[in-house]
């Protein structure tokens, strides 16, 4: 409870004072706990039950948010980094800890050096709301921390087991690494997909219970850990590759699978939050024990200890920025022969990349999983390995939060114009992705309040272009939209005909008004297509066929009529404007369309209530229609400003907003919540 406490605490303090990393915070506030407990704070956890309960979870976590596209693009700078660095490091830090301190043995000081591998996504964010860390080193960062992790807990669990069994052979240890590894990626990557392809078996049946989805989501990286550590594979690795791969993420769209996004994206903020803070707030209430322990042993002086922790971090430095110039300068070289540049290294962005590899949770975590005892006997200087890695910990967050600011590009102070010009597009693109999220869990019962709702947000974005004089070519761009949907239709209306589900002749004049409308919109003269004369042969053969049978026949067959045609036009209209909305709520639903979504929600709507008319279901409303749509509308109404307050927080959490931005943005949501909420 006091844990907890404290991980609540330090959500607020993280708020207050932005300054100090979360990670800091929430390590001062376990040492408070261990100093003022009227006990010994002592948390002792099966090994492998910690690594399943706190390390699975956090890693599946950070894969499945990663940007996959960066992480590809920088795939050999974090390959290198997070696979050569981790050996690197185990190397080195193992052969100098044991060289120095022969009391700890060389397979344990190997893994030390695997341990203090890892760089702590939570210090990384937190550094990057401070200072303005290059793209290309941040992108390099994230992905780095993804992947030494795994990285870093194989090379862990080979020390460790080499420690325990007292043997050691690099060919063999290289040949179960490649084992491991690969063996990992395969079973990861078959168990998602058996993980997708039982959600979607799920889904056809009818199973869109929110509950269900979100906490099958969460015991994913638990099974996913299990089953690979059954078969003698890496978990890690295999969590690691389901979350890349996302299990539970569909590519539909709908209001059940929105519900469950947002249900799900809080759930998981919640619990890496909760893990995290446990992991560091564990951490503080441990190093009073820890150093008390290692304090109280005779064999070393308090001074000879803290000098190793200094002398430990400046030599993980070293190892860091040596391996980071070297990546560096291979990447600048070759750069610079591709584009004909003069060749420059920067070291101060190597020196950015490497004081910002803080150490954090998952370093602490593999620290905890050093097993009491080994041959029936205590494991030799567990609590002094835990010092020291705890003390490198402590170190390289100070070093973070406080060095790195320095030396890094400093975020440009905005002017006021710029800062409003900043704040207007925020706001666009939260009112953007609250249209995309009311379009898509909109339902038949829903549409026409949906549809007023969603025409009321694009109006105030259109608002917010107007007063800050945003240039986006929006005419010309929500005309390219028109034309495309036009497209849409004309496909469609042409398949029907080939098809032969349609009449050729009514077919043709809808193509021939469909061109009349493009030309328009184009302002120029199209061309005629090959389907085109095709259609217009045939239906010239068809005529003639018709003419010839009543003549030998003496048949009177009376025309089609007029209105029998504009009706048959109808038809064709309303489900060639069925499917146009299909294809615009599919463009809603894609994160890389790259067509404003107000543009498309308006469109949608201008068919929706085209269709609607054709089909005559609104032509006279009842009172009584009236009256349940307005109260429809209030209750979208009541959703959208909800989710524009979700959106507001999540923009702050990321750092895109000030504290005075979001405040604001909230205070003016609420009013209009509020609104809302009286009118009920």
């Amino acid at each position: 409870m006091l844990i907890f406490a404290a991980i609540l605490a330090s959500s607020i303090i993280d708020q207050v004072v932005p300054r100090v990393s979360s990670p800091l915070i929430q390590i001062g506030l376990g040492l408070l706990i261990a100093l003022f407990a009227s006990s010994q704070i002592r948390v002792t956890l099966d090994p492998e039950l910690f690594l399943v309960l706190f390390i699975a979870p956090l890693l599946y976590e950070e894969a499945k948010s990663a940007d996959k596209a960066a992480l590809w693009h920088h795939k050999r700078p974090v390959l290198s980094l997070a696979i050569g660095l981790v050996v690197a490091t185990t190397l080195a830090i193992g052969f100098a800890v044991h060289a120095v301190i022969p009391s700890i043995g060389l397979a344990a000081a190997f893994a030390l050096g695997a341990a203090l591998g890892p760089t702590d996504a939570v210090a990384v964010t937190s550094l990057s709301k401070q200072v303005n860390i290059p793209d290309r080193q941040g992108s390099i960062l994230k992905g780095e921390l993804l992947l030494n992790d795994a990285s870093g807990i194989v090379s862990f669990q080979f020390a460790i087991a080499a420690a325990v069994t007292g043997s050691f052979s690099l060919l063999n240890a290289t040949g179960n690494f490649f084992v491991e590894f690969l063996g990992g990626i395969a079973v990861g990557a078959l168990l998602a997909y058996i993980g997708k392809f039982l959600v979607n078996k799920a889904r056809s049946l009818g199973v869109e219970n929110t509950t269900f989805h979100v906490l099958f989501e969460i015991l994913i990286p638990l099974l996913v850990y299990s089953i690979a550590d059954a078969v003698h594979v890496s978990g890690i690795i295999a969590v690691v590759v389901a979350g890349l791969i996302n299990v539970i993420s569909p590519h539909a769209i709908g209001p059940s699978i929105s519900r469950m996004n947002i249900v799900s994206s809080s759930v998981w903020r919640v619990l890496t939050f909760a893990l995290n803070g446990f992991v560091f707030v564990l951490l503080g209430t441990q190093l009073p024990q820890a150093m008390v322990h290692t304090w109280d042993d005779v064999t070393f002086s308090n001074f000879t200890l803290i000098g190793y922790v200094v002398a430990l971090t400046l030599l993980l430095y070293v190892v860091r920025f040596a391996w980071v110039c070297a990546s560096d300068w291979l990447y600048t070289r070759r750069r610079s022969k591709k584009h004909s540049e003069k060749f420059k290294l920067d070291l101060r962005k190597s020196l950015i990349t490497t004081l910002a590899g803080a150490k954090g949770t998952i370093t602490l975590s593999i620290l905890f999983t050093i097993p009491y005892f080994m041959d029936g006997a205590r494991f030799p200087q567990r609590d002094l390995i835990i010092f020291l890695g705890c003390g490198v910990i402590v170190c390289t967050l100070l070093v973070a939060t406080f060095i790195v600011p320095l030396i890094a590009p400093k975020k440009v102070s905005e002017s006021e114009e710029a800062a409003r010009e900043r704040e207007a597009e925020l706001k666009i693109d939260i009112l953007r992705s609250v249209v995309e999220e009311l379009t898509a869990r909109q339902t038949p019962d829903t549409r026409r309040a949906t549809r007023s709702v969603v025409s009321s947000y694009n109006d105030r974005i259109e608002r917010i272009k107007e007063q800050h004089g945003f240039d986006e070519d929006e005419d010309e761009a929500y005309s390219d939209l028109r034309i495309r949907a036009i497209g849409w239709e004309r496909e469609f209306v042409k398949k029907l005909a080939e098809q032969d589900d349609i009449d050729s002749e009514i077919a043709l004049k809808y193509l021939k008004r469909l061109k009349h409308i493009e030309e328009l919109r184009k302002h120029s003269s199209g061309r005629w297509s090959i389907q085109n004369i095709y259609l217009v042969l045939r239906t010239f053969l068809r005529r003639a066929k018709g003419v010839v049978l009543r003549y030998v026949s003496h048949m009177s067959s009376s025309p089609i009529t007029a209105a029998d045609q504009a009706a048959e036009i109808r038809k064709i209209q309303q489900k060639a404007g069925e499917c146009v909305i299909g294809r615009l709520k599919d463009m809603l639903a894609d994160s890389d369309c790259n067509v404003p979504s107000e543009y498309v929600s308006k469109l949608l709507i201008e068919y929706q209530r085209t269709v609607a008319m054709l089909a005559a279901e609104l032509a006279a409303p009842s009172a009584t229609v009236i009256m349940r749509a307005s109260d429809k509308a209030e209750d979208v109404k009541r959703l959208g400003y909800l989710l524009e307050l979700e959106q507001i927080q999540s923009r702050y959490e990321e750092g895109e907003l000030t504290r005075g931005e979001a405040k604001r943005m909230r205070d003016n949501t609420n009013l209009m919540l509020m609104d809302v909420e009286d009118s009920v």
